[in-house]
């Protein structure tokens, strides 16, 4: 008995000693909610994107070699991108568009290969340095009894943490807050978000990781800039066209 309160405990004190700034992406997330990202979407990519961390940390399970800190580190490339484009691509939702293009009756399915989806579970993933450095030895350590209670509580947590981050959208004034601002705000805390990943886990102290995530990431702004230049085409020969 006391062995597995022993083990609650230090899974409930890993899970909320590496989640604690998930609860303002959440909060962000929530807070967007309209007829495009619905708030299963952030719900399933926030498991989605645990899951993929949970995944990675169980070579630690196996005593298998684990990455290195700096290369853990260019997971902070994902909210970098992720950022730059909400960025560049901040359109109005309108709910016609929305309608038609998501359909109001989709299979369970649908909602986990969504975009949105996918998106939500890349920022948790990238998001998750901290807890691949953590995880991976705390599983290390543990027997197949003790990963499965493990694993049971930070799944569970993750439910309580997203139920947590929506319930204080409801608060009128974190609500309002977040409705004016947290369109314009969100790309830069995604941004800043990989700054400090990268930061953190020393990965631009390293030459060579350092030009990788220079090439990465100006490849991300070319594809950006193109596919805006794309659009404003496209666009132009549609009033062309309505005109004529």
């Amino acid at each position: 008995m006391n062995h597995l309160i022993t083990v609650l405990s230090t899974a409930i004190t890993a899970f909320i000693a590496t989640n604690l700034d998930d609860i303002v992406i959440l909060l962000l997330f929530f807070s967007q909610v309209n007829t495009f990202l619905r708030r299963r979407h952030i719900v399933i990519g926030q498991y989605l994107g645990f899951a993929a961390l949970v995944l990675a940390c169980l070579p630690g399970f196996f005593s298998s070699l684990l990455f290195p800190r700096p290369w853990i580190g260019l997971l902070g490339l994902l909210p970098i991108a992720i950022g730059i484009n909400r960025l560049f691509c901040q359109e109005e939702d309108t709910p016609q568009d929305a309608q038609a293009e998501y359909p109001s009756v989709r299979p369970w399915y649908a909602n986990c290969l969504s975009p949105q989806a996918y998106s939500v579970a890349a920022v948790t993933f990238a998001n998750g340095g901290d807890n691949v450095g953590i995880y991976a030895p705390l599983f290390a350590s543990s027997n197949w009894e003790d990963l499965l209670v493990i694993l049971g509580i930070f799944f569970a947590l993750v439910g309580v943490w997203c139920f947590t981050a929506f319930q204080l959208t409801r608060v009128p004034m974190i609500a309002d807050v977040l409705t004016r601002y947290g369109n314009q705000l969100i790309p830069f805390v995604l941004i800043g978000l990989g700054v400090l990943i990268l930061i953190d886990s020393h990965t631009l102290e390293n030459r060579g990781l350092a030009t990788l995530a220079l090439v990465v990431e100006g490849l991300v702004l070319l594809m950006l800039f193109r596919n805006a230049e794309r659009t404003a085409t496209t666009k132009t020969k549609l009033e062309k066209s309505v005109v004529n």
